[in-house]
């Protein structure tokens, strides 16, 4: 059998179900290779007795029998997953030596299933990033390589720990979470699939908020088929979630045929950029070809809209920060700064923000808090609602003229260099989400999947944009690209 730590979580199931390996072996190949991989900077806070803990009572679990798909698979969970016990710092200061007394619903819903926790994954700083050079804990570093170059790159952000703990094969699958494109473009870059399930399909509650109109959690694998286990597994209603849908929630994986056939998939002439690289649009064009041999039928469709997205998103995201970011005040949990007699509660709370936020976080709850301000609130925060609108009936003509899916891009660009994009002008890293803002603003499901290589041998993705509530279409349709595309690459290990 090939290296434990580098089966899918099918391959794994399968094995566990037929006795060749066990979650013990299982866990322990993986909690090696983590030990062995600290130049990725992917595992921030390792768990490895509660791991074994967890192992071994899978185990049992399938000895006796009806155990779950996610039964006795080692996983790790992004650090804005709160998890009792263990700490959870949205890879921010200001979160210093918090660990819960409860534990996030996905999480706990993982661990229902009896899947393995390994630790919890670098981030960027409460998902503010697209790069992972955001946290507290330093960069995380993408297991890929330009050609015989040594430069490191960045495994996306802000779910960069998880996309390059799977690229890398230190667990098996990861949770990641979605409020721009932050599962779809790690896994894009690290040639993974990642899926942001429709808003509502999973429960946000114990997940540190971001914004939370935007906010998804999913999962990030090695395969389609992994993300349809693993998505199973995470969905379902959540009382504590107001905004969690009481749906029932399909077998995902016994949805994948691959059979596309009559299938009609839209291309949007809008994401075609100025300036967008050759390969991209080699890579989306190929891709289209593949879903047409599949047995599906293109369609050209307008997605008029999409132009204002980013500007959209970058005012409602921030505002919605600077509203949840409020509650870090040095008070109730968390770092508080150290003050000086005479200080009063105005100076704790400049203080503890001022050493607690990094500089990202700092701008965006400044740029939230502007647009919020009663001189601006209609002029910015008010009209970007208006243009979510818009964009969300952008997607709802185009399904109701009876496209079932979209395929366009996931990244403008392969993994770039870290330190590459430079904070002087934010604008530029702001610019990698721009095929991924739309799914959030729309509050539909996106999946990436790893299509191909670019002239210097990094991966390449491709987004599928589906209906709201009906993932099981869109995983199926994501199946049918990931076979014909054939994807099989993995980064060759420099750790």
């Amino acid at each position: 059998m090939t290296e434990l730590n580098k089966l899918t979580l099918a391959e794994a199931r399968d094995a566990l179900r037929k006795g060749d390996t066990t979650s013990v072996e299982l866990t322990e190949a993986c909690l090696k290779a983590i030990d062995a991989a600290d130049a990725l900077n992917a595992f921030v806070h390792k768990t490895p007795e509660l791991a074994m803990e967890r192992a071994k009572a899978a185990d049992e679990r399938i000895k006796a029998g009806n155990a779950p798909s996610m039964c006795g698979l080692p996983i790790g969970i992004k650090d804005l997953f709160c998890t009792k016990g263990v700490p959870s710092q949205a890879a921010s200061k200001i979160l210093e030596g918090f660990k819960p007394e409860y534990e996030s619903t996905v999480s706990q819903k993982l661990a229902d299933a009896g899947s393995v926790m390994l630790g919890k994954l670098n981030m960027d700083e409460f998902a503010m990033g697209s790069s992972n050079e955001t946290s507290v804990y330093g960069n995380a570093v993408s297991p890929w390589r330009r050609g015989n170059d040594d430069a490191q790159l960045t495994p996306g952000g802000s779910s960069g720990g998880s996309a390059s703990a799977v690229a890398a094969d230190l667990c098996l699958a990861a949770t990641g979470t979605d409020t721009g494109g932050s599962i779809r473009q790690p896994a894009a870059f690290t040639g993974t699939v990642g899926i942001k399930p429709t808003y509502g399909r999973c429960s946000r509650w114990g997940i540190v908020a971001f914004a939370s109109s935007l906010d998804q959690a999913g999962p990030m694998t090695k395969s389609v088929r992994d993300a349809a286990i693993m998505l199973e597994a995470m969905c379902g209603h959540d009382p504590k979630d107001s905004t969690s849908a009481e749906l029932a929630v399909p077998d995902f994986e016994a949805m994948l045929t691959g059979d596309i056939r009559g299938k009609k998939i839209g291309i949007p002439k809008e994401y075609r950029m100025d300036g967008m690289p050759g390969e991209i649009e080699k890579l989306w064009s190929d891709g289209a070809e593949m879903l047409k041999a599949a047995g599906a039928e293109i369609v050209d469709i307008s997605l008029p809209h999409t132009k204002y997205a980013l500007p959209a998103y970058y005012v409602i995201a921030p505002a919605e920060a600077s509203s949840n970011l409020a509650r870090y005040d040095g008070v109730r949990y968390g770092r508080r700064a150290t003050l000086e007699a005479g200080d009063g509660i105005t100076e704790m709370y400049e203080k503890t923000r001022a050493e607690g936020f990094g500089h990202e976080v700092q701008r965006r709850v400044m740029v939230g808090t502007y647009v919020l301000s009663a001189g601006f609130y209609d002029a910015y925060y008010n009209r970007a609602r208006r243009v979510r609108t818009l964009i969300k009936k952008d997607f709802e003509d185009a399904f109701a003229a009876g496209v079932d899916a979209i395929l366009t891009p996931a990244t403008p660009s392969a993994a770039f260099g870290l330190g590459e994009m430079t904070e002087a002008d934010p604008v530029q890293m702001y610019l990698n989400d721009v095929f991924t803002v739309t799914v959030n603003l729309a509050g539909l499901p996106g999946v990436a999947v790893p299509a191909g290589l670019d002239s210097q041998g990094l991966p390449l993705g491709l987004q599928l944009i589906g209906k709201p509530w009906e993932e099981g279409d869109l995983l199926n349709t994501a199946y049918a690209l990931e076979n014909a595309a054939g994807f099989v690459a993995k980064p060759q290990q420099w750790w």
